[in-house]
């Protein structure tokens, strides 16, 4: 018998349907002001192409190297690598994060892109795991709220692993 390796959680045309959903706030909330959309690497690339798509207002992009997990496991320190390109002086900021579970990559990052004196700074997440909260995190867009499930697709990762899945799928541990 096939070992099943994950359950599937959210299907193409969920995602597809609430990113829609995400872009048509976002735009409506920052018409006329030229956001910068930083995406909190690597988890985040498929969300964010998807959602900067759905966008209806000019909006710039940037991305910046964050990580507090290794192997899977949560770590309860950061890992910032390098900075936005952009000054970020004066913008409106939108980090695009594909997960928030522990809150710690979601809150470091946020807080070393304040020292770069925004206008304003909101996290945009397509996946939001409170049940996971080791830290308090403001989130303003979430896609889904889901269960403290390790998950893989749609960008996220197992050891660097399926994030070229066109879903998002719950890992079934041995």
């Amino acid at each position: 018998m096939e070992r099943k390796e994950f359950e599937l959680l959210y299907p193409q045309d969920i995602l597809a349907h609430r990113i829609k959903e995400l872009g048509l706030e976002i735009s409506h909330d920052y018409e006329g002001l030229n956001p910068i959309m930083v995406g909190i690497l690597k988890g985040c690339l498929i969300f964010m192409a998807d959602l900067i798509r759905t966008v209806s207002i000019p909006v710039e992009v940037d991305f910046i190297y964050a990580s507090s997990y290794n192997g899977g496991v949560t770590r309860d320190e950061t890992v910032l690598v390098g900075r936005p390109k952009k000054s970020l002086t004066g913008r409106h900021i939108i980090l695009v994060e594909g997960v928030v579970d522990s809150g710690h990559t979601a809150v470091e990052t946020a807080k070393a892109v304040k020292e770069m004196e925004p206008a304003s700074v909101e996290i945009v997440t397509l996946l939001d795991k409170p049940k996971s909260r080791k830290m308090a995190v403001n989130i303003k867009y979430r896609g889904f709220v889901t269960d403290d499930y390790f998950v893989i697709g749609f960008g996220l990762d197992k050891d660097q692993k399926y994030r070229n899945l066109p879903f998002i799928g719950r890992v079934i541990e041995p």
